[in-house]
């Protein structure tokens, strides 16, 4: 039985292969170039593995209380807009449901 030996990568390297996903490149094209598999590639563009800013700054990217990242905006942004979308619905049902019915006259 063959043993397969994992290939190390240096935190400089990810951090140009990030860097060129997020300039535009496709990540396919860019795995290819370097030749590494585009599974690893997505795994490091989607961790943000080896980010020098953040391994130089010291503080290993936390933010200002309050602020958030843009995926967690968006997530938060998504979260809002199916709640809306719910109650949009649940008012459209609740007005079909009031035109239909015939209203009694109130007692005097």
């Amino acid at each position: 039985m063959t043993s397969v030996s994992r290939r190390r990568y240096s935190a400089e390297f990810k951090e140009q292969a990030i860097g060129l996903v997020n300039t535009g490149k496709p990540v396919a094209e860019v795995a290819q170039e370097l030749e590494i598999s585009e599974g690893v590639l997505y795994a490091w563009v989607r961790k943000g593995v080896g980010s020098l800013e953040a391994a130089q700054s010291g503080n290993k990217g936390a933010r200002a209380a309050g602020e958030l990242s843009a995926a967690d905006e968006l997530r938060r942004l998504r979260r809002e807009n199916a709640n809306l979308k719910l109650e949009n619905d649940i008012l459209k049902k609740a007005a079909v449901i009031l035109a239909t019915n015939p209203r009694s006259k109130p007692a005097r």
